[in-house]
Formats: structure tokens, C-alpha cells, sequence
């Protein structure tokens, strides 16, 4: 069993920058590969991006790749989501996910098996 548990949404002004957390509970995060998910407001849950459980391998939405920065720390426990450039378009609210693998490199965009409660993300004009 793993818990997430998501911080550093928030309200902010189209083009500040923001850093989502996700700390796991465990001592087996390294074991699980990472996703970030978006739900916006009328939208259907969306992909964000991905890393393997070492951090070395990351994968992006086409439509988020450049200005999100997903990364990790074993050590923390903790996966992060730097977002750039905020747009309103980038409103919603966003999850952490886990997937257990025995695959250090690969990185997955579904069947992820933990999900956090998510945090929301607000970026006025």
C-alpha cells in the first residue's frame, strides 16, 4: 500500500512558476514509477507526464512539453512537477500517481495502481 499525498497548487497570475509536490508514505517508493494527471474544469482526466523509478527517463504530453519539468527524489520520497510559464489553460486539478514495476527505466502513461487526493492549480489572467 501506498499513499500520496499532493501540495503547491494555488492560485497564481498567468506566467508565474509553480513546483507541485507528491510525498509517498513507504519505504518502497523507489519501487513505483510515477505520472502526473490533470483534471480540468469539463475536461475528461488528462496525462501529463512520467518518470521511471530511477528519475532518469521522463515523458511528456506533447501539449506540456516545455514548460513542465517532472523529476524525483528517492531519497524524499517525493515526486515534483515544475510548471513554468503558467497559462490558464493550465488550470485544473492535479494527481500523482504510482505504478509498482520491476522495470527501472520504463515510464507509463496508465494503469497506474495509487492516486493521490490531488491538489488544484489556478492561474488567473
Amino acid at each position: 500500500q501506498l499513499q500520496l499525498v499532493e501540495s503547491g497548487g494555488g492560485l497564481v497570475q498567468a506566467g508565474d512558476s509553480l513546483k507541485l509536490s507528491c510525498v509517498a508514505s513507504g519505504r518502497t517508493f523507489p519501487t513505483y514509477a510515477m505520472g502526473w494527471f490533470r483534471h480540468a474544469p469539463g475536461k475528461e482526466r488528462e496525462f501529463v507526464a512520467a518518470t521511471s523509478r530511477s528519475g532518469a527517463n521522463t515523458y511528456y504530453s506533447t501539449s506540456m512539453k516545455g514548460r513542465f519539468t517532472v523529476s524525483r527524489d528517492n531519497a524524499k520520497n517525493t515526486l515534483y512537477l515544475q510548471i513554468n510559464g503558467a497559462k490558464p489553460e493550465d488550470t485544473g486539478h492535479y494527481y500523482c500517481a504510482a505504478k509498482f514495476t520491476y522495470s527501472n527505466d520504463d515510464y507509463y502513461l496508465q494503469g497506474y495502481d495509487y492516486w493521490g487526493q490531488g491538489t488544484q492549480v489556478t492561474v488567473s489572467t
